[in-house]
């Protein structure tokens, strides 16, 4: 980033209030009258009202449009573990996209917690206040562990949306992808380079999309995750092969797909090459991409290629997924994010990738056209449809789920 840029961000997040959030009252309170329903007596009336029956919390509270967003900063964007505070920037920002795109008032919450156990009691003594948690910027393989614990412990929805959003977001442009390269998930020999939260949670959503585990190849900073590897968590485990490869380049010969959520340039020209006619390269690795696009697009014109980046076609970002799961979540008052919700946002996102694109999101990209194909496999973060297609739909599988509390 340049140093014009360094500074103008410093200067967004400094003036003229420091900070990207702040609070705003819901009701009147301009009057004794008012302040008399605000706080006492009158607030004794919902008090009791929730004693009777916890579920009217989210009748006579903002439980049923808040999130928390929770992070210990151990694993801040791709700047590493720099500690809870370092993080606030970042909940803040999420923050604000759950409030700009989907409408949902958030509290970014840092938590000094090194220990999973740690954070775990933390979210659990806080969660009364919430409608929903939003897991953010936990390491791996911490993060695994305190989302399913949370995940059993709490009656709210509980999501980690770098593993969760992540892959929901690469499912759907995926499905895209190979619709248009003519191919089919279930034949796709599918390379994932990380095996993180988001390369792990990825390739359970693709084998429940349909794809074949026997296909999936998982790569870390050691090579191919096979059977033969000692040291393995139970996570990687989970997904190692029975294979005669241990490098990258090996498992790429002959790919149809390969999804990178680890570093820049770790994908050669010569690996791309080697990869199946009409490959599907989605280099994620933000801001530098496991493959530099212009070489990319140069050595294999027959790819689609998608990254993490804004300023190239194709986007995988998830602004996409987390505020309209979440959006679907809470209108269904939903006790947690099941498998057929991640699916129905998957699906929903897919599927608005083929209709024609609103005049608003043209002009807000400054675009004359644009089409479903090889450079539009996902919709637009701005795209307005989106909370009213992927919210309704994450809500309906809720129902089906039989996880929600509200009524149709």
């Amino acid at each position: 980033m340049s140093s014009t840029l360094k500074q103008a961000a410093l200067d967004y997040h400094a003036l003229p209030t420091p900070g990207k959030i702040t609070l705003a009252i819901s009701k009147p309170c301009a009057t004794q009258d008012d302040l008399a329903l605000a706080y006492t007596p009158g607030v004794a009336e919902p008090v009791r009202a929730i004693a009777d029956d916890p579920h009217n919390a989210y009748r006579y509270t903002a439980k049923g449009n808040l999130i928390a967003i929770v992070t210990n900063g151990s694993a801040i964007l791709g700047l590493g573990n720099l500690g809870a505070l370092a993080a606030k920037p970042v909940m803040e920002g999420k923050a604000v996209l759950f409030k700009k795109l989907a409408g949902i008032d958030a509290f970014d919450i840092e938590v000094d917690a090194a220990r999973a156990e740690d954070l775990i009691d933390t979210v659990i003594r806080i969660a009364p206040t919430f409608g929903g948690i939003n897991l953010e910027d936990i390491a791996a393989p911490d993060c695994f562990e305190i989302e399913r614990v949370l995940s059993e412990r709490l009656d709210i929805p509980v999501f980690h949306d770098d593993q969760h959003g992540t892959a929901v977001i690469i499912a759907a442009g995926l499905l895209n992808a190979l619709e248009l390269q003519g191919k089919r998930l279930p034949d796709a020999k599918i390379v994932c380079l990380g095996a993180g939260a988001a390369g792990i949670a990825s390739m359970r959503l693709l084998l429940s999309l349909g794809a074949r585990k026997d296909h999936l190849t998982l790569v870390d900073r050691a090579g191919v995750i096979h059977g033969a590897r000692a040291g393995l968590t139970v996570y990687k485990q989970e997904f190692a092969r029975t294979t005669r490869e241990r490098t990258l380049a090996d498992a790429m010969n002959g790919a149809d797909v390969f999804i990178g959520v680890s570093g820049p340039d770790l994908v050669t020209a010569d690996i791309l090459l080697s990869m199946a006619p009409k490959p599907i390269v989605f280099a994620l690795s933000n801001p530098d991409p496991e493959i530099q696009p212009a070489l990319a697009r140069a050595t294999r014109r027959d790819l689609i290629l998608a990254t993490g980046r804004s300023d190239y076609p194709n986007q995988v970002n998830n602004a996409l997924g987390f505020p309209y799961i979440f959006r679907g979540a809470l209108d269904a008052e939903a006790r947690r994010i099941t498998e057929p919700m991640k699916l129905a946002a998957v699906h929903a996102l897919a599927g608005l990738a083929h209709e024609p694109v609103p005049a608003e999101v043209l002009k807000a990209y400054r675009l004359k056209h644009l089409e479903y194909g090889a450079d539009y496999i996902l919709p637009k973060p701005f795209d307005p449809r989106l909370l009213e297609r992927v919210a309704p739909a994450v809500a309906e599988a809720a129902h089906a789920s039989g996880v929600a509390r509200s009524k149709l």
